[in-house]
């Protein structure tokens, strides 16, 4: 017997999930919360998330993760001028105080909060991490093959620096919430791109 067929978007429910994670945090979101906002049962949770709660997160940071790294992909290549996108890109972190409407704030909180306590989050925002520093490392490249900007700077180094900004703000936003010296502080960074 197969059992009754799942009536849910599993995407769906997971979206509703990373909801609650984002307003909550993981330690604080309870199953009760999670269940009403996804609009599932416990049965129907534990049959489609049989790690639970942790197995949701996981998932949610996974989605959440590979929804964000495609968005800024397909801004940055529909982009004309891609060093200008990066650059609104970051000062954007500055005026965005609270977390909840900034997306990398959730990727950023669950690096710092939860990657060293759990391996396999700690693999998914790695890897979230990498992939961003290849993708500003192309963007770099090619524009210092095209004139662009003219520091000659190894690409895959400012790649890094960059995602490293990207991280780092993320970190400092949780002690400093002034746009005025979040601005300043990513701007001096962003001198590479000059």
């Amino acid at each position: 017997m197969a059992g009754r067929p799942k009536i849910f978007d599993e995407r769906d429910v997971v979206a509703k999930a990373t909801e609650v994670f984002r307003n909550k945090g993981y330690d604080t979101a309870s199953a009760d919360e999670l269940l009403r906002a996804m609009g599932i049962g416990k049965g129907s949770f534990y049959l489609t998330f049989k790690g639970g709660k942790k197995e949701l997160y996981v998932r949610s940071i996974s989605q959440f993760s590979d929804h964000f790294y495609q968005k800024i992909s397909e801004s940055l290549t529909a982009s004309e001028n891609k060093i200008q996108f990066l650059k609104k890109f970051f000062l954007n972190l500055a005026n965005t105080s609270e977390c909840d409407k900034e997306p990398g704030c959730y990727l950023g909180n669950a690096l710092v909060q939860l990657s060293e306590k759990d391996d396999e989050i700690k693999k998914i925002t790695a890897q979230m991490l990498k992939k961003l520093q290849v993708l500003f490392a192309e963007t770099i490249r090619t524009a210092q093959e095209t004139g662009q900007i003219i520091s000659t700077e190894d690409p895959e180094i400012i790649g890094w620096h960059l995602s490293n900004l990207w991280n780092g703000i993320h970190v400092t936003k949780r002690m400093e919430s002034s746009p005025e010296i979040l601005k300043s502080i990513i701007e001096l960074n962003l001198k590479i791109l000059d």
